[in-house]
């Protein structure tokens, strides 16, 4: 059942005097919110799980996030960093949603302060925000689709200083060096397109520099081939 404008305002002021109460690094497990949220939260995995195709999987969830809005706009608002499962699951829904930029506001407050994944999840937060946003992005333009460069600008950004593998960085890398590059075409006829091929050289080289095998090579070959082309008479 949906819950009304008054019950969503009530959760969300909760949500963020809990949050605001409970120290950092502790967990928000016995917060009234919170366990009203993991509560739902189980239902709606139990949900998920009784569905086999990711694409499916990625609707439903679309169509749950809006009923946690509430308290994870109240958690980012008022939040000191305590462990919270429902949040760190719903950044990753977000993401095989397609919500981006609700996806990256969890982000950042997650790795501002170091929240944990839980076990289920078996990769690091910063690992499987870069890797799992580069891979929706890889996703979309080996169909010939667009990605938001801006998101995964913001997303390197976040995750800059985040260990993780190489070859989890270089899809990072080598999204953003592909999205850079569709943006030019084979005619350049101006400085600004020149830049846009120098960055998207600079990211495809770092992604074929931190794993040879991640699939750049081609990519780097034509954006080589435009700069040596163009370089010379639009300068």
């Amino acid at each position: 059942m949906a819950l009304s404008l008054a019950q969503r305002h009530r959760l969300r002021v909760l949500a963020e005097l809990e949050a605001a109460a409970t120290s950092p690094m502790t967990s928000m497990a016995g917060a009234t919110a919170y366990e009203l949220q993991l509560a739902q939260l189980i239902q709606d995995r139990l949900r998920l799980k009784n569905i086999q195709g990711n694409e499916a999987k990625a609707k439903l969830k679309v169509q749950l996030l809006p009923t946690y809005e509430p308290y994870v706009q109240g958690v980012l608002a008022g939040g000191n960093g305590a462990q919270d499962e429902v949040l760190t699951t719903l950044m990753v829904w977000a993401i095989d949603a397609g919500a981006f930029p609700d996806a990256l506001k969890i982000a950042s407050y997650v790795l501002k302060h170091n929240l944990i994944m839980p076990d289920r999840f078996a990769r690091t937060t910063g690992c499987l925000i870069a890797e799992e946003v580069a891979e929706a992005a890889l996703k979309a333009q080996k169909a010939g689709g667009e990605f938001d460069l801006q998101t995964l600008f913001e997303t390197e950004q976040l995750t800059r200083e985040q260990d993780m593998p190489d070859e989890a960085r270089a899809k990072l890398h080598l999204a953003i060096g592909r999205a850079l590059a569709t943006q030019v075409p084979d005619e350049v006829v101006s400085a600004e397109q020149l830049e846009t091929l120098k960055a998207a050289r600079d990211n495809l080289s770092r992604a074929i520099e931190l794993h040879t095998s991640c699939g750049g090579k081609k990519d780097l070959e034509r954006v080589d081939r435009l700069l040596k082309k163009h370089a010379g008479p639009a300068s």
